[in-house]
Parts: C-alpha cells; sequence; structure tokens
C-alpha cells in the first residue's frame, strides 16, 4: 500500500534524469578499458594463481601488455591468438609469460576471423561454469527456502578465514540469513587480488577465491542444518572490483557489496576508472544472479541524514540506472540507505520513517538494503541496545528487504559472539511481533511524514536537475554526494585507464549483457 501519497510524475522525472545522467558517463565507459577489466577476462578464462615472486598471473600478463603498449586491443586478443596458434590453454599461456618464456607479441597473428570465434568459444565454456553456479544457488533456495524479510545480515570480521566460518555458521545458528565478511583494511586500495587461504588480516579477512570457497562450503553445510539456505556476502569495490565479481561468480556468492561512486568517494579511487570497472563488474554479477549492495549509507556518516537525506534518494535512482545499464534487474538492486538521524533530534524517528518509507516505495520491486545507527553510536551498550532497536522496529513498519543488524558495542570493538547473538535475538523479537503491523498503518493525509518525503523528493529531484546540468563527475568534483571532493583526474588507479583501440577484442561484454537480460 502506498502510504505516503507521492506524486508518481516526479519519480518518474528523477529517474529520467537519472538516465541522462548516466547515458553521459556511459560513453566514458564504452571508450575504455582498465588493468582491472583486462585482469578480469584472464580469470575469466581459468588464469590462477602466481609467480614465482607472488606476483597473481593475472597482474603479470596484463602489465606486460600495458608495458608494451598493446592493452588497448584487449587481453583477449592476445590470449585467443596465442592459445590458438600455439596449441595451449590460457593457463599455460600465462604460465609462459610469467616464466619470460613467451612474449605475447611475438606469436604470430592468428586470421582475425579465427581469433574472434576463438575469443567467443572460450568465453561461452567460462560463462558456462557461472551459469552452473547460478543454477546451483537457485536449486538450493528452492530446496531449503531463505529467511523471511527483513532478511538478517550480520558481519564477520576476524581476520582468520577459519575463525570467520566458525562464527558464521554460529550466526547462521542463531538466525542470520546473510553473512558478509568484512575485508581487510585497505584491501580496496591493492592493485592486484591476493592468492590463497590467509588467517591474517586487520579489521577483516583478505578477500581472496580460496577465502570465498572456504566460507561458500561452511555456509552451505551449516544451511543444511538450520533448513534454509545462507546468502554470503562480499565486497565487490575497490581497485579490483571487476576480479572480486569473477572470483564471486566462481565461488557461488550471494551478494556483493557494489557501489557505482563509494570508492570514488570514500576510498579516493580515480572516477574515470571506477565508472569503467563498476560497469564489468555489474555485468558479471548481473549474470551470475548476485543481488548487489549499494552504499548511500555511507553518505550519512559524513553529511547531516536530515540536511542530506536526499543525496542518498538521487544516488540510489543514479545506481538504480547504472545497474539497469548492465543488464540486471530490479530484484538484484539491493539499494541502500540508513538509519543514521541524530537521536537528540526532537521527532528523529518520525525522520527515519520517512526516509525508510521512501526509499521503499521509490524502489518497490528491488531488496532494498537499510543499515543500522553507527554515527552516533556513543559506546553506551544500553543506549546503543535501544537505537537498534528502533532501527529494527522502523525496518518491520516499512518492510524492508536486508536488514543490517546494528550492534550493541558498535563503537567499541569488533562484536563478539555474545554480541551478535543479542542482536540477532531482539531483532527476531521484533520482526515476529511486528510481522504484520506495516499493513495495518497509515498516515496522517499531509501530516509529519508525507510532509517529510515529498520534500526529500522534490530535494533530489532538484540535485538531480544540477547534476544532470553539470555532469557526474563534475557534481562529484563539486563535493554533492557526503560532503567529500574529488577531482575526475585525482584518485588512485588512474594510471590503469586504457583508451579501447578500433579493434578492441572482449566478447565477454555483449554475452554477459544478454546472458543477464535473459535470466
Amino acid at each position: 500500500m502506498k502510504k505516503l501519497r507521492l506524486d508518481q510524475t516526479r519519480i518518474n522525472y528523477g529517474r529520467e534524469l537519472a538516465a541522462a545522467i548516466v547515458d553521459k558517463v556511459r560513453e566514458h565507459i564504452e571508450a575504455h578499458t582498465t588493468v582491472s577489466v583486462e585482469r578480469s577476462v584472464l580469470r575469466l578464462l581459468g588464469i590462477d594463481g602466481v609467480d614465482a615472486a607472488g606476483v597473481p598471473l593475472a597482474n603479470v600478463v596484463v602489465d606486460g601488455l600495458r608495458r608494451e603498449g598493446l592493452l588497448a586491443r584487449g587481453a583477449m586478443y592476445w590470449l585467443a591468438n596465442a592459445v590458438s596458434q600455439l596449441n595451449l590453454t590460457a593457463q599455460q599461456v600465462a604460465e609462459k609469460v610469467a616464466r619470460g618464456e613467451l612474449r605475447l607479441a611475438d606469436v604470430p597473428p592468428a586470421d582475425g576471423e579465427a581469433v574472434r570465434e576463438l575469443a567467443q568459444q572460450l568465453a561461452a565454456a567460462a560463462l558456462a561454469k557461472i551459469s552452473f553456479r547460478r543454477r546451483e544457488r537457485e536449486a538450493l533456495i528452492a530446496e531449503l527456502g531463505k529467511g523471511r524479510e527483513p532478511m538478517v545480515y550480520v558481519i564477520v570480521a576476524t581476520g582468520n578465514i577459519y575463525e570467520d566460518a566458525a562464527q558464521a555458521q554460529a550466526a547462521a545458528r542463531q538466525g542470520a540469513d546473510v553473512i558478509a565478511v568484512i575485508r581487510t583494511t585497505g584491501q580496496s586500495l591493492l592493485d592486484y587480488v591476493p592468492y590463497g587461504i590467509t588467517t591474517t588480516g586487520f579489521g577483516g579477512t583478505y578477500a581472496t577465491q580460496a577465502n570465498f570457497k572456504v566460507l561458500r562450503e561452511a555456509l552451505d553445510e551449516v544451511g543444511q542444518e538450520v533448513g534454509r539456505y545462507i546468502f554470503l556476502t562480499n565486497y565487490c569495490s575497490g581497485l579490483c572490483m571487476p576480479e572480486i565479481a569473477v572470483m564471486g561468480a566462481f565461488e557461488r556468492l550471494d551478494m556483493m557489496l557494489n557501489d557505482s561512486m563509494y570508492g570514488i568517494i570514500f576510498r579516493d579511487i580515480n572516477m574515470q576508472r571506477t565508472f569503467v570497472d563498476q560497469y564489468f563488474s555489474r555485468l558479471v554479477n548481473g549474470y551470475a544472479g548476485i543481488v548487489i549492495n549499494t552504499g548511500e549509507d555511507n553518505y550519512l556518516t559524513t553529511a547531516d541524514a536530515i540536511e542530506s537525506a536526499h543525496t542518498v534518494l538521487a544516488s540510489d535512482l543514479i545506481n538504480e540506472q547504472f545497474a539497469r545499464l548492465c543488464g540486471l534487474k530490479p530484484g538484484q538492486m539491493g539499494l541502500g540507505h540508513a538509519f543514521e538521524v541524530d537521536p537528540g533530534v526532537t521527532n528523529g524517528f518520525l525522520y527515519e520513517l520517512a526516509h525508510a518509507e521512501l526509499i521503499r516505495e521509490v524502489f518497490p520491486d528491488c531488496p532494498v538494503k537499510y543499515m543500522p545507527p553507527t554515527k552516533y553510536m556513543t559506546g553506551n551498550i544500553f543506549r546503543g541496545h535501544v537505537q537498534d532497536t528502533l532501527f529494527n522496529v522502523c525496518s518491520a513498519m516499512t518492510g524492508q528487504s536486508i536488514h543490517l543488524l546494528g550492534m550493541l558495542t558498535e563503537a567499541i570493538h569488533t562484536p563478539l559472539l555474545q554480541d551478535r547473538f543479542l542482536s540477532i535475538e531482539a531483532a527476531r523479537y521484533v520482526f515476529s511481533t511486528m510481522r504484520n503491523l506495516g499493513d495495518e498503518i497509515s498516515f496522517r493525509e499531509d501530516g509529519f511524514i508525507q510532509r517529510r518525503a515529498r520534500q526529500v523528493l522534490d530535494e533530489a529531484v532538484a540535485l538531480l536537475e544540477r547534476i544532470a546540468a553539470a555532469g557526474l563527475m563534475q557534481a562529484l568534483a563539486n563535493g554533492w554526494f557526503a560532503d567529500i571532493k574529488r577531482a575526475p583526474e585525482g584518485g588512485k588507479g588512474l594510471d590503469g585507464v586504457v583508451v579501447r583501440a578500433p579493434d578492441y577484442l572482449n566478447p565477454f561484454m555483449a554475452m554477459l549483457r544478454q546472458g543477464g537480460d535473459e535470466a
């Protein structure tokens, strides 16, 4: 039931503005590739492992092509040509390059059409593996079912993947539906993906394909025990955004933190690099059936939740259009927002209720991700538990989909097992006792909540008009999101952006999009 009586024409206009904003960025995306996109192509082809110095083979091959000025044609061209001419697998080619036994530019060029046909065949074989993992997920959900919405989402972050697995299983037994493994501090700024199983990390655990496999197996095991499918989440962001998407697709992750602008704003990653990387990463996520989680909640940690509420909605609309550009369906768009109004504000809960209902009504078909209070958590665990309970109530009343639990010890330490148990228990109680409350209530005509929601919508549309006029890159330079300014030529990773050659070869682009559209 639509409780806010929003003007649908205003919402439609906001979407049109967001689509126009994204369309301008699309021109940049389609003219460029990046080192991380090309490494993703190699990983899709099955290239794995590291050289004698511990450098990932994907990096070795791509860095070599870039040094020689050959990357503009696409890593796929050089690999397919070598596979064709040398009768080797892609992995064998990469290993020879890493040992210094092969220089890809020295391989005699095969017939161009033959190389393109082989590239298509290699890509199809790679995508068949991802399709298999997607069907596997769908079969398990059909067999076991999944948690009721709001789905309870909790975090593990020990640094040791085996301890993460134990804590994840414990959380699932306590009632969690989604497990997210926080990455170790600073991994988003590494321009390579660490290799293998890791047992050390600070503030989180390294995102590696081997670690993904350990967690997936642990959650599949406990899912059979508790009788419901347990979703696995990691962070598809940073300088290796598309590579992590590939790893997640191969290891059947279910959700990925995957925002079009988060890395630019909060990690100072170059925007020209990020827009290209996020496009390819979302193509992979769409094909794999992965639900993306966007990061608008972070805006309210640096900007005021009342003054800047409209930036959340505007960004959600932009993220929605970037996702549509990649073929993601609404059911895969976990658009973000948060419960971050200062508790000292009179009627603060009414503001939160208006904001949450607004996002829910503007995106009725999306599995919206709702984030807990963090900015005003003080370390007072009793007050913190009350704040989290109000957050749980707001989520229940407004029908949120993915509910990231707040922890009573937020701002003190990484949650202990008992902290997580108390938070899950409290959320489950609220969700059960208020299960159908949202169906029983309506908001007073032209009352505080309706007026506040309309105000935020109008402010979001006005911001989108400004962005459409200035361009998204300039808007980011102006600091219109999160009160943080980023320059188009600044940040980390610009040197990894490459202008595509006219004969650039990457059949994954069209095949991923087509597969996502058909799925």
